[in-house]
């Protein structure tokens, strides 16, 4: 690997995704040992060089030769670039440019809902702004994920259901509804914050399916395969609420929401 040098990441060191990928940069040789510097720990040099509000969006990269900054999608194609020149110009070919930067924006601007911290409500986290167009666009992608895997790992629980991505896309996107207009007075601001750590909580419990999709079960492991899976994803969802500070009321309505559904199904196929 060439090493890109006399040059900084800012990364999120409350975010695992920004640790794990900056870590690499580091550890492949791609940046030096001194490469990168957690957002929350940033030295005086640093912060006056870099839009400190830009950042928490875009990753920001400082160039210390030219006293510049690069963020984003760009200061990761100039490291990878940087090892990788035909990679990074097949990249910045204006469809795959136009789409590694939604995807970038995408994961960015949702990776709070993604992966929280408790750290995330200080004054020092490096929390992205609140963009509805790309929230909404995790929020979609979730419902029309989980809504696939689900009408598929739903034939195999002897309930007589058949193959029906309708049945469960309406079932995702009415969990939605629900929360929303049973919370909206107690959540106020934090609506769309719980939402897609709801939705996050959803898509968890959808790849703990796929396996399940690929093994021989008969009816009463299906079951108990998805009664370990919702476990999990009610864990998950008491975990998040108390990084958001919420009570035990968003996980009850959620709980009620799924009981039922679940029963309604039962009946419905008798």
């Amino acid at each position: 690997m060439k090493t890109l040098k006399n040059h900084t990441l800012i990364y999120d060191n409350e975010c695992p995704m920004c640790n794990i990928y900056s870590k690499g940069f580091i550890k492949s040789g791609m940046l030096d040992e001194n490469g990168r510097e957690a957002f929350t720990d940033m030295s005086l040099r640093n912060k006056n060089l870099i839009d400190f509000h830009r950042a928490k969006n875009e990753i920001a990269l400082v160039d210390h030769e030219k006293s510049k900054v690069i963020y984003g999608l760009d200061s990761l194609l100039l490291i990878i670039g940087n090892s990788f020149p035909l990679l990074a110009k097949i990249a910045r070919i204006k469809p795959f440019y136009w789409f590694f930067k939604k995807l970038y924006s995408f994961v960015s601007y949702n990776r709070k809902q993604i992966i929280p911290s408790k750290k995330d409500n200080t004054e020092e986290a490096c929390i992205p702004d609140f963009n509805l167009k790309y929230r909404l666009a995790y929020l979609a992608f979730v419902v029309i994920f989980s809504g696939y895997v689900l009408s598929i790992f739903s034939t195999k629980l002897g309930l007589g259901s058949t193959q029906n991505f309708w049945r469960e896309f309406t079932i995702c996107i009415g969990q939605i509804i629900w929360q929303t207009v049973f919370l909206k007075f107690y959540l106020k601001d934090k609506i769309w914050n719980y939402l897609g750590n709801m939705m996050t909580v959803s898509l968890i419990g959808t790849l703990l399916l796929i396996p399940a999709l690929f093994l021989n079960l008969n009816p009463v492991s299906s079951i108990i395969y998805f009664g370990i899976v919702v476990f999990i994803m009610f864990l998950e969802h008491i975990r998040r609420c108390k990084i958001l500070k919420l009570n035990f009321l968003p996980t009850f309505s959620w709980m009620i929401f799924r009981t039922t559904v679940l029963i309604t199904l039962i009946l419905l196929n008798k």
